[in-house]
C-alpha cells in the first residue's frame, strides 16, 4: 500500500482505495468513488483537512500511475472538493 491509501482490514463496505490501481474495494470505480467522496465530506467536515488528506493520496497515485496524466489526477482526487465563498 502507498501512502494516503487506506489501511487494509476495513470493512467492505468502506469504500477504501485498492492500489497501486486507485480503485474502490467496494464498487470497482476510480478512487474516491461517488459514495467515498460524499462519506469524505461528512468525516471531515472542514475543507482544508480533507484537502491535505487528499493531496497526500494525490501524491501516491501520481507515484502509481505515472501514465496518467497530471491534470486528470488532480481533477479526480482534489477537483471535486466544494469551494467557499472567497472572503474580500
Amino acid at each position: 500500500m502507498t501512502g494516503g491509501a487506506e489501511r487494509s482490514g476495513r470493512r467492505s463496505d468502506e469504500h477504501a482505495p485498492v492500489t497501486p490501481g486507485w480503485s474502490c474495494g467496494s464498487c470497482g470505480e476510480d478512487w474516491p468513488c461517488a459514495t467515498r467522496r460524499s462519506r469524505l465530506l461528512e468525516e471531515y467536515g472542514d475543507r482544508a483537512t480533507l484537502s491535505i488528506y487528499l493531496g497526500s493520496c494525490l501524491a501516491a497515485a501520481t507515484q502509481d500511475l505515472h501514465g496518467s496524466s497530471v491534470t486528470s489526477l488532480q481533477d479526480r482526487f482534489i477537483g471535486w472538493l466544494p469551494r467557499g465563498p472567497r472572503s474580500s
